[in-house]
């Protein structure tokens, strides 16, 4: 029996306002849960603390989209895992391109910021993907195999266990393109076995998460494939009735 994660990234939007009545519409519209879903938002910080309160008594849980590598210090404008976790948030998302990208962060960089939202009891959705150009000259398994290895690099055995990896193919975000499912299945397919070099026995539970223009027009079709253990969501997880659709058909397969 597999158990599902459905995760949604705000990215940055999202009001106050708008913000707690999403929340509270996608509560109100997924009780009760199924023990075998795992329901994310990772929101930005500002809305972190009002929206856990929001959903205290709910099994939908807050992450974070981001922490800083460091414990504390003289860093402006920056949050900590610690900080983030003192909210009883539960996950945060790292290495996601958009920060590989525009803030440059490195695979050793991720590796750091892994290291201490792990020991700050963090959840970590780590994030992978290629770029087109990757995709097109057949290098997508080289760039994921070195991702993996350096951003897991030194990772604790007993950490294992708090390791999510969500597959973003780069060209697929925020573009309304998607993977098509035997590019998913072979894709996942493969990196399943590089968690299994980089972790042993461990790696065969790690879920796989699949991003990049899912949506709940796709979902059934995404979330049915072996190695896909929930979807990592970006434009329809701000809409209450999409995220919900896609909550929907992830609970139609957790008992299978």
């Amino acid at each position: 029996m597999k158990k599902y994660f459905i995760v949604g990234n705000w990215k940055m939007n999202m009001a106050y306002r708008e913000a707690v009545k999403l929340v509270k519409d996608i509560d109100s519209m997924t009780k009760p849960l199924d023990s075998n879903l795992e329901v994310v938002l990772c929101t930005p910080y500002i809305h972190i603390p009002v929206l856990v309160e929001t959903l205290s008594h709910s099994a939908v849980r807050i992450g974070a989209q981001n922490c800083n590598e460091n414990k504390s210090g003289a860093f402006t404008g920056e949050v900590s895992a610690e900080m983030i976790k003192s909210y009883d948030c539960d996950y945060v998302i790292l290495g996601h391109s958009e920060r590989r990208e525009y803030f440059n962060e490195s695979n050793e960089l991720i590796n750091k910021k892994i290291l201490i939202a792990l020991e700050n009891n963090l959840k970590v959705i780590l994030c992978i993907g290629e770029s087109l150009d990757e995709r097109q000259n057949d290098e997508t398994n080289k760039v994921l195999n070195t991702q993996l290895r350096f951003c897991l690099s030194n990772i604790p055995k007993e950490e294992y266990e708090n390791i999510i990896i969500a597959y973003e193919p780069i060209w697929a975000i925020g573009t309304g393109l998607t993977a098509s499912n035997e590019q998913i299945n072979e894709t996942h397919n493969a990196i399943r076995n590089y968690l299994i070099e980089i972790m042993g026995g461990k790696g065969i539970s790690v879920p796989i998460l699949y991003g990049g223009s899912l949506n709940d027009k796709n979902a059934s079709d995404i979330l049915k494939i072996k190695e896909v253990y929930g979807g990592l969501i970006g434009g329809a997880s701000l809409k209450s009735e999409s995220f919900v659709n896609i909550i929907k058909t992830a609970e139609g397969y957790t008992n299978i």
